[in-house]
C-alpha cells in the first residue's frame, strides 16, 4: 500500500468535510481531551467520510477505539507506544505509525516494525510545547538512511514553500497541521499542498 505524500492532521470531522472533497487522500484524526463517546462518534463520522472519498484515515492514540470501529490505521506517540497493546493492534490488522524525536525513540519504533515513522519537529512548531528543538533537514536524511524502505513522515513547522526541501532531504510524506488550520483560506492552502505533493 502506497501512502500519499500529503498528510494533514485535524482534530474534528468537520475539517474532513471541508478538505476531502478537494482531493486529500491521507488524513489523521487527532482528538485530545474528549470523552470516549465523542471519540467514538468522531471516529465513525471520519471513517464514513474517508470511505466516501477513497481516503485513508489514521487514528491518533485511541487504538482500542480504532479497533472497535474497524479502522485500518493507528498512530502512536512514544508514551502511547509504551501503554498500547501492540499484539491486539496487530491481531486486529491495523497498520501502525509511530512518532520519533531522538535516537532512542527511533530504536524503540523500529523494534515494533511500524508501517511508517514520523520525525519531528523538522522546523520550529507552534502546535505544542516540546522538549525537542527543531530537528532540521540533515536529521531527515539521517533517519531515512536508517529506516530504509519504511515510509518517513516529516512533521513540524511545515509549509508549502518548504515541501520541496523536505522531500529532497529524505521525507516520503509531509504531515501538516497549523499551516492549514490557522490559514485564512484553509481550502486554498490544501489545494496548494496537493499541487506541491503530486
Amino acid at each position: 500500500m502506497t501512502l500519499h505524500r500529503f498528510y494533514p492532521i485535524f482534530d474534528h470531522s468537520r475539517w474532513l468535510t471541508r478538505v476531502l472533497p478537494l482531493g486529500v487522500k491521507l488524513v489523521q484524526l487527532r482528538i485530545k481531551d474528549q470523552p470516549d463517546s465523542i471519540v467514538a462518534e468522531q471516529i465513525a463520522l471520519s471513517q464514513d467520510l474517508c470511505r466516501q472519498h477513497g481516503a485513508t484515515l489514521v487514528i491518533n492514540d485511541y487504538w482500542q477505539a480504532a479497533i472497535d470501529a474497524g479502522c485500518e490505521w493507528v498512530h502512536l506517540g512514544q508514551e502511547d507506544l509504551e501503554e498500547a497493546d501492540l499484539s491486539a493492534i496487530r491481531r486486529a490488522g491495523l497498520k501502525l505509525g509511530v512518532s520519533t524525536h531522538d535516537d532512542a525513540e527511533l530504536d524503540r519504533a523500529l523494534a515494533v516494525a511500524p508501517d511508517y515513522i514520523a520525525l519531528g519537529p523538522v522546523y520550529p512548531t507552534i502546535l505544542k510545547k516540546m522538549k525537542w528543538h527543531e530537528q532540521g533537514l540533515p536529521r531527515l536524511t539521517e533517519w531515512k538512511a536508517r529506516v530504509g524502505k519504511i515510509p518517513l513522515v516529516g512533521i513540524g513547522g511545515m509549509s508549502v514553500e518548504r515541501a520541496e526541501g523536505v522531500f529532497a532531504a529524505g521525507a516520503d510524506i509531509i504531515s501538516v497541521v497549523t499551516d492549514i488550520t490557522l490559514n485564512a483560506d484553509p481550502e486554498r492552502r490544501v489545494e496548494q499542498w496537493i499541487d506541491a505533493t503530486r
